[in-house]
């Protein structure tokens, strides 16, 4: 085993236990912030695997603005910040398909590659892959990013409940408060 398969098993211990410790917690901003870490390993992974690139899309992308739009609508929310308890319900369901959808996986990977070599073609450059991102997948991208927007304007809009009150709703605003 060398320094780098070492290194790789390490960062994938990192990113399963940290995924496991996401969906076992009871506390939403602290499985916000294991999230990070999972990410950030998965990133490390990237890295380790020499593709620079894409661990640094990783590490912007979702860990930057992912992560922060999850703890935004968080904060913007209200939602409770501590131990919920109305989290609290059997796990065994969730493991069971989790691990019945991991098994199939498995399987459907050692049927179609059983132990046969593949030709891995030839490394990319970052001047490719932004003619590939800036020629044919503009759309996508900016039908992302106003998804995104509305997400965060329509968590704003539940947050707030002043929003889209009418004047005569509050007592001393316009005629309906005064007295005649």
């Amino acid at each position: 085993m060398t320094g780098v398969d070492a290194l790789l098993l390490a960062l994938g211990a990192v990113a399963v236990g940290s995924a496991v410790l996401v969906v076992s917690t009871r506390h939403l901003v602290r499985a916000g912030l294991y999230l990070v870490v999972c990410l950030g390993a998965v990133a490390g992974m990237y890295l380790v695997l020499a593709a620079e690139l894409v661990a640094w899309v990783q590490v912007l992308i979702y860990v930057g603005a992912v992560v922060v739009l999850l703890l935004f609508a968080v904060m913007l929310t209200r939602a409770p910040i501590g131990a919920s308890d109305d989290l609290d319900r059997p796990g065994w369901p969730a493991a069971l398909i989790g691990g019945g959808a991991g098994l199939g996986l498995a399987a459907l990977l050692v049927d179609a590659y059983r132990w046969t070599t593949v030709d891995l073609p030839e490394a990319g450059s970052a001047e490719r892959i932004g003619e590939q991102v800036f020629s044919s997948w503009v759309l996508p991208f900016e039908v992302l990013s106003v998804l995104l927007l509305s997400a965060l304007v329509g968590a704003i809009v539940l947050s707030r409940p002043d929003i889209g009150a009418t004047r005569t709703d509050h007592p001393g605003a316009g005629d309906a408060g005064r007295s005649r």
